[in-house]
């Protein structure tokens, strides 16, 4: 068994790390807006994401699950959806500048009557999503029209990259909550209290339920379903689709997923998401190991 290298070493090849995958971003970020996220997504496209087997882990998980997806487009998807997370990347990174961006884009669609009813009574709410599109453009539009909206997520193993990435989702919008015990304790009395918090719910879960994605297995969490029964919450499935001029939004939340089982609702949440996907799949990152039980069903 290998030694764990010894803490310095670790400190300076994070910081190593922190300074090559810092300087695109950097580097778009000294730029006006626009073309700052034009910039971002072309070389997480054309230069970073070949570098990282991106390209090819796009290419494998549309040969697992959509296997009749026509080869043009299986190499289409391959540059388009690397680019679109260059976009969102930076896009979070612009906090300030990507809200006034969003300036004229109103929540919209079938579950925005049940958000309005929900916050009038200070009933909780939890938003789920996937990382589609740009899940920020919907909780900085709900942050501005109605509460703040908590947002939980995972710390980046390198301390020093983790340090800017954090306060780069609360420049979008606050609180932001860090997975772990505390952060799930403070996230759940936020929940308590009547507040909204945003999800993200599309990342294989090794302790999750055996649902299904795209037609095959793939565990998911059970958390978001869980804590809206525990708690009354109403779920709602939302998106924040990227237009086709690459730059504006439209922040869509869909109906309701009604209470039922656990494993009923993260089906739901597995099927709102699915759905969007197949209407714009350069939009999902396609590179998450989603599926890492692999069955044998192939969904066309």
């Amino acid at each position: 068994m290998a030694k764990p290298k010894p803490p310095f070493l670790t400190r300076a090849g994070q910081y190593t790390a922190n300074l090559i995958l810092s300087a695109p971003l950097k580097l778009a970020l000294c730029l006006p807006y626009r073309p700052r996220v034009w910039l971002m997504g072309a070389m997480m496209s054309r230069v970073l994401a070949p570098l990282l087997g991106y390209r090819k882990r796009v290419r494998d998980n549309l040969d697992l699950v959509w296997a009749d997806l026509p080869e043009a487009d299986k190499r289409r998807l391959a540059r388009q959806v690397p680019e679109n997370f260059g976009r969102t990347l930076v896009e979070i990174y612009s906090g300030a500048q990507l809200k006034d961006h969003l300036a004229d884009t109103k929540p919209e669609g079938p579950g925005v009557a049940a958000l309005e009813q929900a916050h009038a009574e200070g009933r909780p709410v939890i938003l789920v999503s996937g990382h589609f599109g740009n899940h920020d453009a919907v909780r900085a539009t709900v942050s501005r029209d109605f509460s703040p909206v908590g947002a939980l997520y995972r710390p980046l193993d390198n301390s020093y990259f983790n340090e800017h990435w954090e306060a780069a989702i609360e420049s979008v919008a606050e609180p932001a909550f860090a997975r772990g015990r505390r952060g799930l304790a403070q996230m759940v009395k936020y929940l308590r209290s009547g507040n909204i918090i945003a999800l993200l719910v599309d990342q294989h879960v090794s302790d999750g339920a055996d649902l299904t994605f795209f037609g095959h297995p793939a565990r998911t969490t059970l958390s978001a379903a869980e804590m809206a029964l525990k708690y009354n919450a109403l779920v709602l499935p939302v998106f924040g689709v990227r237009q086709p001029d690459g730059y504006g939004f439209r922040a869509i939340i869909q109906d309701e997923i009604p209470h039922g089982s656990a494993e009923d609702m993260a089906q739901a949440m597995n099927d709102a998401l699915e759905a969007m996907v197949r209407q714009h799949p350069e939009q999902w990152f396609w590179v998450h190991r989603r599926w890492k039980q692999r069955g044998k069903k192939k969904a066309g």
